[in-house]
């Protein structure tokens, strides 16, 4: 499988345990899942790794994946946390929550499921400020994919963050893994921002601070293997894994957001 193409930047680390130029690299736990802190520091590093600038956080969710008991709620609050840390955001700072993907087919759907579990509160903050002051100003969009809306991810959540006005964007999309290992097995989160379709040969128009303005979080979750020669592997329970990595991006962003939010209370908003 070496030299296929992969989304995730462990997959591009040497398996030897030695150390690129320009990259610093280090695995720690917390809340009992294994996290590795990938840094790309400089053109030297993008060169070696094969990835942009910027910071690589890996998540085994693998207890979470096979539902041990009380993982959900643990994995929310690392998640969580390690968006607080790539994306630090002011007490009022809004946020748009784009799910790329197309919803139709099930391995490309990690975006839309997250898009149907986070809160969507700016209209609610601007209705009702005194009520809703504990929250932060989301919005929410699903944007598709170019072969059913004739428009690119990056066409659509620009116009839309004209809109809006976001502080800073999150996106959520399907990625490809190297290693079938990897498969609905780990959450990537990275401010560098993320090229949908890169992983299977398929680059569309980069999402990125450079070109949307304002400070981008990508999330993704590895959910096909391409094998080359046009086959794409996926998990047979894809569609469980699917809905379950879904749930637990969109709480860890709300709880990323919304100051003082439990898992119980998101149960509650989402229904």
């Amino acid at each position: 499988m070496v030299g296929r193409r992969t989304d995730l930047a462990t997959e591009e680390l040497p398996q030897n345990g030695g150390e690129l130029p320009g990259v610093r690299s280090r695995q720690y736990e917390r809340g009992g899942f294994a996290v590795t802190d990938v840094e790309v520091m400089d053109e030297q590093g993008a060169a070696s790794l094969c990835k942009p600038i910027g910071r690589y956080l890996t998540v085994d969710m693998d207890s979470f994946f096979r539902r041990e008991e009380d993982s959900f709620p643990r994995a929310v609050e690392l998640l969580s946390a390690c968006v607080g840390r790539l994306l630090p955001l002011g007490a009022q700072d809004s946020v748009l929550v784009a799910g790329l993907g197309n919803p139709a087919i099930t391995p490309d759907a990690v975006g839309p499921e997250t898009a149907a579990s986070t809160l969507a509160t700016r209209h609610l903050k601007a209705q009702m400020p005194e009520d809703f002051a504990m929250f932060r100003p989301v919005s929410v969009c699903r944007t598709g994919v170019l072969g059913t809306t004739g428009m690119e991810s990056a066409e659509l959540i620009r116009a839309i963050a004209g809109a809006v006005a976001p502080d800073a964007i999150v996106v959520v999309d399907a990625l490809a893994a190297r290693s079938s290992e990897k498969l609905c097995r780990t959450v990537q989160l990275t401010d560098s921002g993320i090229i949908p379709g890169s992983g299977v040969g398929n680059d569309r128009a980069e999402l990125s601070r450079a070109n949307l303005g304002v400070p981008v979080l990508a999330v993704g979750v590895p959910t096909v293997v391409d094998a080359g020669d046009g086959l794409i592997v996926t998990p047979r329970d894809i569609d469980q894994y699917i809905k379950d990595a879904g749930k637990l991006i969109a709480y860890a962003l709300n709880m990323a957001f919304h100051h003082g939010l439990t898992v119980s209370d998101i149960d509650m908003f989402v229904g």
